[in-house]
């Protein structure tokens, strides 16, 4: 199966900009456990909260993947089944499953969101050395689900109209 032309446009900046968020995370979390093993090796002290700090980041890394992955079209195809059919019921196919994922990211964005005002209201924090506040992890992987929905309804629509 041949891959269309990637998307441009509003939707396509979005996914980019948390992508390379997610990177940046990414980043930060692997030097924090640089950093901290070798505080520990050289100086018998780890940085203090790493683990709270690699469980937020790489949570966040995540989420912040998923749209790009989605709008990339880089999940996993199994068309194992369906190679020998028509290209347009392969589309027809490929449209149901964005829309069942699409959906599936927008309910669990608004889960996340409801949970991160809550978490705000609550003073809800990590369990550990920091106590550091939860809430704003919570909306950021809120918006991370949402940027996932709006890539994969992208697709259903474009493949809706012929054009995957």
């Amino acid at each position: 199966m041949t891959q269309p032309e990637p998307p441009a446009g509003p939707i396509a900046r979005i996914a980019t900009g948390i992508a390379i968020g997610g990177g940046l995370v990414l980043l930060a979390v692997a030097f924090t456990v640089t950093a901290s093993v070798l505080m520990r090796w050289l100086l018998g002290q780890p940085i203090r909260g790493d683990v709270e700090l690699v469980q937020l980041g790489g949570g966040l890394a995540v989420l912040g993947f998923l749209a790009y992955g989605t709008l990339m079209r880089a999940n996993i195809f199994v068309d194992s089944f369906t190679a020998w059919l028509p290209r347009r019921v392969n589309q027809a196919i490929d449209a149901f499953w964005n829309l069942a994922w699409g959906l599936v990211a927008l309910v669990l964005a608004e889960r996340m969101a409801v949970g991160g005002l809550e978490a705000l209201r609550n003073g809800t924090v990590t369990i550990g050395l920091l106590a550091a506040p939860i809430w704003w992890a919570i909306l950021m992987g809120a918006v991370g689900f949402a940027a996932t929905g709006l890539a994969a309804l992208y697709w259903v629509w474009r493949l809706a109209r012929g054009r995957g």
